[in-house]
């Protein structure tokens, strides 16, 4: 752990959460809709803390609840990046991969803001047709790999390799090609779809690449609704949590779904939610 300043706050939002290893927090959304997911990108090299200086440090275990106690729009989150420098300590919570990630932010309105660092530089974009994110390489040049095949049309020919770049493109021509008017759960089963195309098939992997090994679990968050999705790769169904029907109110207890008791469970999991202590970020 490194020396204080560390950025500390109160939370704002109740959110729900996926924690990894139980010791860091990889995706969630809010109370009031915002999601922010995070995935690998090679070669991302934070900012660091010189240890000498009054930069606050985050712990990379929490960055994403940090969003998410604390705003409720993506406007918000801007707005305070632009405003404030943090660096980022606890590169390894994944039993020893080093997680350089990129992160995306989306809220009830569609825009999404994407947060990516390059050589210990903080870059975002943001836009309402940023709807696609994989892994490396950085937003500038997977729009390049992404225009070329537009031109090339998904049609007659889409990349079908588990590379992260072909894994976007595929993402990009389905999600601009199927219909726009479904009901809800078409609109659900489409999307879920879609990510299917894009997933790694579970039990491949390619050593020294975990940005594409096996995907683990795929998630789905209505942000209009409170409705979070969640489905592991090895589970028979797909559960979700409703925020609408829990206590969100401050001083509520914090509420855990074990997935190594429940792996199977199915529809509604407000009920299998249990009183836990809050878990110990790994630094």
């Amino acid at each position: 752990m490194p020396a204080q300043p560390w950025l500390k706050w109160k939370s704002k939002y109740a959110s729900v959460l996926a924690v990894g290893y139980d010791g860091g927090v990889t995706e969630g959304m809010n109370e009031a809709g915002l999601v922010m997911n995070g995935l690998f990108c090679k070669g991302t090299i934070y900012k660091e803390s010189t240890g000498n200086d009054k930069m606050p440090v985050m712990s990379l275990a929490v960055l994403v609840s940090y969003f998410l106690d604390n705003f409720s729009t993506v406007d918000e989150v801007e707005t305070w990046l632009k405003a404030n420098e943090f660096a980022i300590f606890g590169k390894t919570f994944d039993g020893g991969t080093v997680s350089t990630l990129h992160w995306a932010l989306t809220d009830t309105t569609g825009v999404t803001l994407l947060m990516e660092y390059v050589d210990g530089k903080l870059n975002t974009y943001k836009g309402r047709e940023l709807r696609v994110l994989t892994n490396d390489p950085p937003l500038p040049q997977m729009n390049a790999i992404d225009q070329y095949w537009t031109q090339v049309g998904g049609v007659n020919m889409l990349p079908g390799t588990v590379r992260s770049s072909d894994r976007f493109v595929r993402a990009s021509f389905f999600i601009k090609h199927v219909p726009t008017d479904f009901d809800y759960p078409q609109a659900l089963g489409s999307l879920m779809s879609i990510m299917g195309t894009v997933s790694v098939p579970y039990g491949y992997e390619i050593e020294g690449e975990p940005n594409v090994s096996s995907t683990q679990w795929t998630s789905v968050a209505d942000c209009t609704g409170g409705k979070y999705y969640f489905k592991l790769a090895t589970s028979t169904g797909a559960l979700w949590v409703d925020m609408g029907r829990l206590v969100l109110t401050p001083g509520a207890p914090v509420l855990k779904l074990d997935m190594s008791k429940h792996a199977q469970a199915t529809g509604c999991a407000n009920n299998l939610l249990e009183k836990s202590a809050p878990f110990t970020p790994m630094w």
